[in-house]
């Protein structure tokens, strides 16, 4: 890997371990390692790093934001659940100086009252949901135009 080579991180939420089985209607029918394997070719094909990382624990998903925020240049996160309940999540996403791009897999705005709110949206540089797995490409390819704009900035 070459030092100048832009690094993403790609933070997945609680119980998105079990995509593929869980809920398909909502969710889709990709598991999580095709979703990663679909991120790794479109990083290889936008000559950028990806570390793909999926946690329950709510702990573990601030630390990987703090460490991102040191180590990489963006970062996908798909925060599941916690959006609708973690303030810790956005405080986090705040504190660190890279851009952060929030994905869900469903329409959150076609679904319970409660999972239309997210507190991690009010610090993303971007959201994008309900495009399923595809999502993740499409935030991949925005991340990657926004720290492009950024550079050409400084």
């Amino acid at each position: 890997m070459h030092s100048n080579q832009t690094k993403i991180l790609i933070l997945n939420g609680p119980n998105l371990n079990l995509l593929g089985s869980r809920e398909p209607i909502i969710y889709g029918s990709h598991s999580l390692e095709q979703i990663k394997r679909l991120c790794e070719t479109r990083a290889t094909e936008l000559n950028v790093e990806i570390d793909f990382i999926q946690t329950n624990h709510e702990g573990e998903m601030l630390e990987h934001i703090h460490d991102g925020g040191a180590r990489f240049q963006g970062i996908v996160l798909n925060p599941a659940a916690y959006s609708h309940t973690s303030v810790a999540l956005l405080d986090a996403v705040l504190a660190v100086d890279v851009p952060v791009v929030e994905v869900h897999l469903s329409n959150i705005h076609k679904r319970e009252e409660y999972r239309k709110k997210s507190f991690v949206s009010f610090g993303a540089a971007g959201v994008i949901f309900g495009f399923g797995a595809t999502g993740y490409i499409l935030a991949l390819d925005g991340l990657v135009a926004k720290i492009g704009a950024n550079k050409m900035v400084e």
